[in-house]
């Protein structure tokens, strides 16, 4: 049993492979906070796409980096979103999947800068609370201390008909192949970025999450959470 004054959980591993949804029902189910780490990468993007900045302006997007408020609170809005972003106090949480979004954020999220910049949010939000963050560096780069680690995967057609199946049901027009085609894109650029690539945590519980039910996975996370902590 871990004995501490706040932990932290992190939860690692490709788009779509069911990070959120079961990060969010395991902090619930244990009374944590919840971070999805990449919302923070997706809203620069969205401040960096709505400002017609060019995705290869390193400096202007730095810059932007350094200057925008982004806040990530706890929805009050009555449909399926599982938190709500804002910037500059405007809400634009529905950007932060649309396919523009999807085709430009591994691009952003690969500058050095901008990775050193939203870690150090990420900390700031974690200290001294208890708290299940995800992502793709949390516990290689983020939280390398997190007493318990999980890296969850599942094959890439699972996981663009994840996606896909989300996007339809949040009532945005949506594309299989072009879904599919931006994950493997991006699987290739987060995990050959020379800072803070996707990879497995050392001592990460890993799960494949391909065949398995949300509420299976959530009950094997249950398990080994009852188990280390």
């Amino acid at each position: 049993m871990i004995e501490n004054t706040s932990i932290t959980i992190t939860i690692d591993g490709p788009s779509s492979s069911g990070k959120s949804t079961l990060g969010e029902q395991l902090a619930h189910n244990i009374g944590y906070h919840f971070l999805d780490t990449g919302c923070l990468y997706r809203a620069l993007t969205v401040a960096t796409l709505q400002r017609n900045i060019p995705i290869t302006d390193t400096h202007a997007i730095i810059k932007l980096a350094s200057d925008i408020d982004i806040v990530v609170q706890t929805s009050a809005v009555e449909d399926v979103r599982q938190y709500t972003v804002l910037i500059d106090e405007i809400d634009i949480t529905w950007e932060l999947r649309s396919s523009r979004t999807d085709s430009n954020v591994s691009l952003i999220s690969t500058i050095p800068e901008v990775r050193h910049l939203l870690t150090e949010q990420m900390r700031s939000i974690a200290d001294g609370v208890n708290i299940v963050m995800i992502g793709r560096d949390i516990g290689t780069v983020v939280a390398p201390e997190a007493p318990l680690k999980f890296y969850l995967d599942a094959s890439i057609d699972e996981r663009a008909r994840r996606r896909h199946n989300e996007n339809m049901q949040s009532g945005q027009e949506s594309d299989y192949k072009e879904i599919l085609t931006n994950l493997q894109t991006r699987d290739d650029i987060d995990t050959r970025r020379d800072n803070a690539p996707l990879r497995k945590p050392i001592n990460a519980y890993t799960i494949d999450t391909t065949t398995m039910k949300p509420t299976k996975v959530l009950i094997e996370m249950l398990r080994i959470f009852h188990t280390v902590i």
